[in-house]
């Protein structure tokens, strides 16, 4: 299982930034798909999940309105929007089967002015 996560950077507040995470390894139609967070000095939070069928699942809410996940053939998107400067954190791909979970290496997205 391989995810490989792309897109993140630095960012004014206001501004917008798409990630994505390719997915390989496993039967990426077969699963949900999950982005969380980390800032520093804090607890990895799950930021949205996508089910199999492409229904949004678990959007936190400090992200509702803003950010919109979405799939397609192998990879998971983050649509993020209006991002304000506690967006700031490593954003992870991740999905979990047999028991088993599994991470990409992260992108780190920065909002600052």
């Amino acid at each position: 299982v391989q995810l490989v996560e792309s897109g993140g950077g630095l960012v004014q507040p206001g501004g917008s930034l798409r990630l994505s995470c390719v997915a390989s390894g496993f039967s990426f139609s077969n699963y949900v798909m999950n982005w969380y967070r980390q800032a520093p000095g804090k607890e990895r939070e799950l930021v949205a999940g996508i089910t199999s069928d492409g229904g949004t699942r678990d959007l936190a809410d400090s992200v509702k309105g803003r950010f919109t996940i979405s799939r397609d053939k192998n990879t998971v998107y983050l649509q993020m929007n209006s991002l304000k400067p506690e967006d700031t954190a490593v954003y992870y791909c991740n999905v979990r089967f047999y028991g088993s979970t599994y991470w990409g290496q992260g992108t780190q997205v920065t909002v600052s002015s």
